[in-house]
């Protein structure tokens, strides 16, 4: 399609005037020059041309579409991350104490439980399919041996998704990296919306032009035969 080319590359990198790289996304390029465009091999009628540049607007749909969902799901995941790390802090503080913890834990919705928790070092995270740590419910699975002594105490499977022991210090770590990565993916995706957006100015603008064309060739063409 010659008004579309393709963003393909090696990770995401920066081009020489310090535009990104939006990978995966052709870039929509604007028909200046009509007559040019429509002689190029390939365009040899405006319904042909309409066609390729309808289904390249589609696909773009598309793009936005998944785009779309990873950004609602990261914008779900990242606040999830900050309670988690908040709930740690606290526990990294009152792991020196002696005195036991009063807690609640979720046992079904609106459902929950009351538990005495002593002092750990060590805490459970849920590990799921996309690779971030989640700990939903980190009260109820950080001490194993007081609230769920019969499970396994390094690992645990439920379905898909996997629970590790950590220390807290290990535990913190992992999901402040994880939250730079998703803070980092966000702001990628933020660019790569902002990106597509201009992906359909540019397509609907080049359909009209095409289609404008051939309004303005038919007519020639009538005044022509009407002359004759």
């Amino acid at each position: 399609m010659a008004a579309a080319k393709d963003g393909s590359g090696k990770g995401e990198m920066a081009t020489g005037n310090g535009r990104r790289l939006h990978l995966g996304i052709p870039e929509a390029v604007f028909v200046e020059d009509v007559d040019s465009f429509m002689k190029q091999p390939g365009n040899e009628t405006a319904d042909t041309v309409l066609k390729k540049l309808d289904e390249q607007y589609q696909k773009y749909k598309f793009m936005e579409l998944n785009l779309a969902q990873k950004k609602r799901r990261l914008k779900g995941q990242i606040p999830e991350i900050k309670q988690t790390l908040e709930i740690l802090k606290y526990m990294q503080k009152k792991k020196e104490s002696t005195n036991s913890m009063e807690t609640r834990f979720l046992l079904a919705d609106n459902l929950y439980c009351k538990a005495s928790v002593p002092p750990t070092d060590k805490v459970c995270l849920w590990l799921g399919r996309r690779g971030f740590a989640m700990l939903a419910t980190l009260v109820l699975n950080s001490w194993p041996q007081v609230i769920c002594p019969s499970w396994p105490s390094k690992v645990l499977g439920l379905q898909a998704n996997v629970m590790l022991e950590y220390d807290i210090d290990e535990a913190q770590a992992l999901l402040e990296k994880n939250l730079s990565t998703a803070t980092k993916n966000l702001d990628s995706l933020e660019e790569d919306l902002d990106f597509l957006r201009d992906q359909f100015t540019t397509t609907e603008v080049n359909m009209a032009r095409v289609y404008n064309w051939d309004v303005k060739r038919r007519n020639k063409d009538d005044s022509a035969k009407n002359k004759a």
